[in-house]
């Protein structure tokens, strides 16, 4: 819980305790359910498929995209579920976390024209883009500096920063081991500082 007593960000990605009975309804094709979940989680995976692609239809779209899916797949993750669970073990804002990141970096992936490769591993010299996120969020230099970035390292920051998930769990978002996420956020916060220097800013 935060200082207000809402759950956090983190909090809300894990579930609320209910998310297996959801699923279960999902699975038997109660369109309440689709719409209770569209309710819970769609504003914040909007949010995040927006960081990521800086386009709202695009983003509608991807939250459209990951709603079908969860509908289509309900059957078979339901099957899996534990008999007898409390509804604590399968998380769906996690699921549908990790769908639409997955979903955004693949349209990245389409639309995008790379004129340049991944930098090269540096040393991390803190407050690396920690202060370029924090400091320049109001204005346009960010976004435009984190759109830059290949499509993955982009995911990490938003995931990391914006949507702040531990790295355990924005790893498990990218379907990714926590030390392979851990360099690749590392390469992101490279990047996106060397960018931040080259704009005439002190990174």
């Amino acid at each position: 819980m935060n200082a207000s007593g809402k759950p956090s960000l983190s909090q809300q990605i894990v579930g609320s305790g209910e998310d297996e009975p959801l699923v279960e309804r999902l699975a038997a094709r109660d369109c309440g359910a689709l719409r209770e979940v569209i309710a819970l989680h769609a504003k914040r995976l909007h949010r995040v498929a927006w960081r990521m692609t800086s386009d709202t239809q695009e983003a509608e779209d991807i939250v459209q995209e990951a709603m079908l899916r969860l509908w289509d797949q309900a059957p078979r993750i339901a099957a899996r579920l534990p008999a007898g669970s409390d509804g604590t073990g399968f998380r769906l804002g996690a699921w549908l976390q990790r769908v639409v990141t997955n979903l955004a970096i693949d349209r990245l992936r389409r639309t995008r024209r790379l004129t340049h490769s991944d930098l090269p591993e540096q040393e991390d010299e803190t407050p690396l883009a920690d202060a370029v996120v924090e400091a320049r969020e109001d204005g346009s230099l960010a976004r435009a500096l984190i759109a830059a970035l290949p499509e993955r390292q982009r995911a990490a920051i938003v995931l990391t920063y914006y949507e702040e998930l531990p790295n355990a769990q924005a790893a498990a978002a990218m379907d990714m081991n926590i030390k392979a996420f851990e360099s690749l956020l590392h390469r992101a916060r490279t990047g996106l500082r060397q960018a931040f220097a080259e704009q005439g800013g002190v990174a």
